[in-house]
């Protein structure tokens, strides 16, 4: 996959677009906390509420990379999951996806997993911070720009 070389100037402009699954019971209710704190987190990040990180299809994933800068995967820390091992089957799932996307030439920066606790809004803060100005770093993702007859979506 080719890359075009950007300017300094081209990447201070571009603005990532970045989505985020979230857990209802942990991460979800992390970034209502950071609102109730009020942290000021960058715009660039889309929520998408799910019952459990479990409940994530792979092809949600891929779908949503077809069109976004990135995507982040989150849910309750190993072991305290509202549907028990919902995680686990998530963290298993997201496993195996973080191979398939670097075989297709991403960064692996473009695809996180996060347990993030409905008690840690300073860490939802700093996961959404560090990943927009990681991703501000790479540039637009080189995926958006291919023929979109070529994404079954």
């Amino acid at each position: 996959m080719t890359q075009q070389i950007q300017t300094k100037e081209e990447k201070s402009e571009f603005e990532p677009k970045i989505v985020m699954f979230c857990c209802n019971w942990c991460t979800y209710q992390g970034a209502n906390l950071a609102g109730l704190l009020h942290y000021q987190l960058p715009t660039n990040v889309r929520l998408i509420r799910v019952m459990c990180s479990g409940r994530i299809d792979p092809m949600f994933v891929l779908k949503t990379l077809a069109k976004m800068d990135a995507v982040l995967v989150t849910g309750c820390h190993l072991g305290d999951c509202h549907y028990i091992n919902g995680n686990a089957k998530a963290l298993r799932r997201m496993k195996l996806l973080e191979r398939m996307i670097s075989q297709m030439g991403l960064e692996p920066e473009r695809f996180q997993l996060h347990w993030i606790s409905s008690a840690e809004a300073n860490k939802f803060r700093e996961v959404v911070v560090d990943t927009v100005k990681r991703i501000k770093e790479l540039g637009p993702n080189p995926l958006i720009k291919m023929r979109p007859e070529t994404f079954p979506v």
